[in-house]
């Protein structure tokens, strides 16, 4: 089968189609033949260098797969041949067939989009995970959604307005606030030339956000936290502009504010799978209805992957970027 890889870690000409095995169903498994996958930053710091794959795991780019089932292991109950899933992986999502453990497999919709179904996994468990589990957003209460026109970004908005919250969102681009208003954003901020505290003290007569999704990092923190209101929620998804800051703690306890993170990749198959539970229960409901969806920046072919990657580095799209791995 074809498979990406990275022959060292570099650009995105470092990337390389090579031939590679195709996976068997193990005990519990279930082999996909991928008709899509997606693009995350994840796979660009790896391709870099920056974040190997867990020990053991494959040394094939992508962390989610869409396709149909074509075999299945021992001890599988929920899934058939013929079944069209997607799911998170730990790597192997950028080739033609990936093996899915069945408890992370999401059945999708009938008629559902491959080119959505390849984004979705990811994104909409991130945004689900850590807004609304960790960040405990509930009804009435106010966001604020960094990078609002991400994959996560976009996720993040249409599970907070399907909530009943505000969106407050930020963005560098006029394209990139007006797709988040289009979804659902109250508010959006232009980072690159306000304020973004002052805006948000602005918009909310001064009480802050009660949840913050992040994906800035360190160098957002101190204005993080001076953006939430009495008991707010920071929840930090990424750390793109850099890990390390300095935090006083007095401000934390003086406000009761509350600051998590976390990453999905190295978790165990049993806490990715209380993920995908709840992704069935609250989240899936939502593409059958039609009230949420995947929002597409570009699609591009899995021989095409270097040109995918540049485009996700490059910081103008709104949305996924999503390979088309076969039309079978």
């Amino acid at each position: 089968m074809r498979a990406v890889v990275v022959e060292q870690p570099g650009g995105p000409e470092q990337l390389r189609i090579v031939e590679r095995p195709r996976p068997h169903a193990g005990a519990g498994e279930v082999v996909i033949a991928v008709r899509a996958t997606s693009v995350n930053g994840a796979d660009l710091l790896q391709r870099r260098g920056g974040y190997p794959p867990p020990d053991g795991a494959s040394d094939i780019l992508g962390l989610e797969a869409a396709g149909d089932v074509i075999e299945v292991g021992d001890d599988v109950s929920t899934c058939a041949v013929g079944d069209r899933v997607c799911g998170l992986l730990a790597a192997g999502g950028y080739a033609e067939y990936a093996a899915l453990p069945e408890r992370l497999a999401l059945h999708l919709p009938d008629g559902f989009p491959w080119t959505q179904a390849g984004g979705l996994a990811e994104v909409f468990s991130t945004a689900y995970d850590n807004m609304i589990t960790r960040g405990r957003l509930q009804e009435g209460e106010t966001v604020l959604v960094h990078g609002v026109a991400s994959g996560v970004g976009t996720a993040a908005t249409q599970l907070a307005v399907r909530a009943g919250a505000r969106v407050i969102g930020t963005a560098s681009t006029d394209i990139k606030r007006r797709a988040a208003r289009a979804l659902g954003a109250t508010d959006t901020i232009d980072y690159t030339a306000e304020d973004f505290v002052g805006r948000v003290r602005d918009l909310t007569d001064g009480r802050g956000v009660d949840v913050i999704v992040d994906v800035v990092g360190g160098p957002y923190l101190q204005r993080n936290l001076d953006c939430l209101a009495f008991e707010g929620r920071l929840v930090v998804v990424s750390v793109i502009g850099g890990a390390d800051t300095h935090l006083s703690l007095r401000q934390l306890m003086a406000r009761r504010l509350t600051i998590t993170a976390s990453t999905l990749r190295a978790r165990s198959i049993d806490e990715k799978a209380l993920v995908a539970d709840r992704m069935r229960r609250d989240v899936l409901p939502g593409f059958a209805d039609g009230s949420l969806r995947v929002v597409v920046d570009s699609v591009h072919e899995l021989s095409d992957v270097a040109a995918a990657h540049q485009r996700l580095e490059a910081g103008e799209h709104v949305g996924k970027v999503v390979l088309r791995v076969s039309e079978r």
